[in-house]
């Protein structure tokens, strides 16, 4: 019999998370749901018969104690699927000091991905980022302000970690492709969820507007399709490692999620950053 393919999903215990989950799960894939809210994790992990782990990204310990747990727990990892996220209502730190939506989009996802790149390269993982267009409309995105002290709203820091995820995805496929590792961030599209409703932006309304259809807005369904069709597919062949992907097609990024320096530059902050988390050894 053949061994179920594993996948662990981050921000899997609601929206598109939980769909892809839903969908690999059948799949045939073992998925790992992981979330923030003990009530929703639980609730997918039984719908599912799958295991399941807490962890707030607004804590790095949190993603530390998760990495460790998941390193233990499977050997394997086929893809990684960073898809955890939020947009935040103002400017706030969060308890290790770095600016909320920073670090629970991009720093979080970063920190898991470092902590576990021993097991994902042995497997030849993917590695999935969940991006947004977002980093083209909004963005001010200043490598050496990234934690947004001298300008922040809502929208822009949200703009500056999609474009993150872009340029981590990027970064990643340089340094890992040729050790069998792939990456590949996307655009879900605009998925009608509860995205954005513990900020106070006026996105919140349309996000959750039940005309939001009218407005081009998807399911969480529609929505986790590329994701899943990323996870199932094989790199090199129905996608390009180190690509930026829209409704399954290679698609073309903002002009700085092209930029290899931009993306260098953020691989060694992000680094220096989480310095008290990542063993000695990490480069």
């Amino acid at each position: 019999m053949e061994e179920r393919k594993v996948a662990i999903i981050t921000g899997a215990s609601d929206g598109i998370g939980a769909q892809a989950a839903r969908q690999l799960s059948r799949d045939g894939w073992l998925v790992a749901i992981v979330g923030r809210s003990p009530q929703k994790t639980m609730a997918i992990a039984r719908e599912l018969n799958a295991p399941y782990y807490l962890a707030d990204f607004a804590d790095l310990e949190q993603v530390r104690n998760l990495a460790q747990a998941l390193k233990k727990d499977f050997p394997r990892i086929d893809a990684l699927c960073n898809n955890a996220g939020g947009m935040f209502g103002h400017r706030q730190l969060s308890r290790n000091g770095h600016e909320m939506t920073f670090q629970v989009n991009h720093l979080a996802p970063f920190l898991l991905t470092q902590l576990l790149m021993d097991t994902l390269v042995k497997s030849r993982a993917s590695v999935i980022m969940t991006a947004s267009v977002a980093h083209k409309a909004y963005s001010l995105y200043h490598p050496d302000d990234l934690d947004m002290q001298r300008f922040h709203t809502p929208h822009l820091a949200y703009g500056n970690s999609k474009l993150a995820n872009i340029l981590f995805a990027r970064e990643l496929h340089r340094r890992c492709h040729g050790q069998g590792l792939s990456s590949a961030a996307y655009h879900p599209g605009l998925v009608a969820s509860h995205f954005a409703s513990d900020s106070r932006s006026p996105l919140r309304l349309i996000y959750q507007s039940r005309h939001n259809r009218l407005l081009g807005f998807v399911s969480s369904d529609e929505g986790a399709d590329t994701l899943v069709w990323l996870a199932e597919g094989r790199p090199g062949i129905d996608w390009q490692s180190g690509g930026y992907y829209f409704k399954r097609q290679l698609a073309q990024p903002g002009r700085k999620a092209r930029s290899e320096g931009l993306a260098l530059r953020l691989w060694e902050d992000s680094m220096a950053m989480l310095t008290a988390f990542l063993p000695e050894t990490t480069a």
